[in-house]
């Protein structure tokens, strides 16, 4: 947990990783901005989409999935390391990759799966700091609408309904996945 003088304090990304678990955050230009833990539902999306994808992964030996806010470094001077639900990166990009940090290195996909209290300003400024570092392709899941927005630029997606099949050949080539599946159940 962190601190009203620490939320305050311009850091880097570096003292940021040297804390350890100060909970739930992202860095944005050099400060510590809290998050709240993600519901239920939330955790169940996340775990669909991330399983979902790295058993395609796995299969073709495309690279690794990571899931539970995993900070990528967006920007520099001041520091913004932004917590993604769920990220593909292939072998080749995370052997680029610093060891013992956060990831500084473009993840092909990242996958954000959205809570009813987001602020869609928030979200575009994410989207855009996704795009500004090299990710190929966002995700962005909306359980409760069940609607799925495949993002290639900030500016270039296609919305997807329940009844729709979501294609990712652009950074996964052959993975489909019918979104009757993701929304089964939710």
């Amino acid at each position: 947990m962190t601190t009203p003088e620490l939320a305050t304090k311009i850091i880097t990304g570096e003292e940021l990783y040297e804390m350890g678990d100060v909970g739930r955050c992202e860095l944005v230009e050099g400060r510590i901005v809290q998050m709240s833990p993600t519901k239920p539902q939330h955790g169940q999306f996340e775990y669909r989409v991330a399983n979902i994808i790295d058993k395609f992964a796995r299969e073709k030996d495309l690279g690794v999935v990571m899931v539970g806010e995993v900070g990528i470094y967006t920007g520099r001077n001041p520091d913004t390391i932004r917590a993604a639900d769920v990220l593909f990166i292939s072998h080749d990009r995370l052997a680029r990759a610093t060891p013992n940090s956060f990831l500084d290195v473009a993840p092909e996909l990242i996958v954000e799966i959205l809570s009813p209290g987001d602020r869609w300003s928030d979200v575009r400024q994410k989207l855009r700091d996704y795009f500004d570092i090299g990710v190929t392709l966002v995700i962005l899941v909306e359980p409760q609408a069940r609607v799925v927005s495949a993002y290639r630029s900030p500016n270039d997606f296609v919305e997807l309904d329940a009844q729709e099949t979501l294609l990712l050949d652009d950074v996964l080539p052959g993975f489909s996945l019918p979104l009757s599946d993701l929304f089964a159940s939710s």
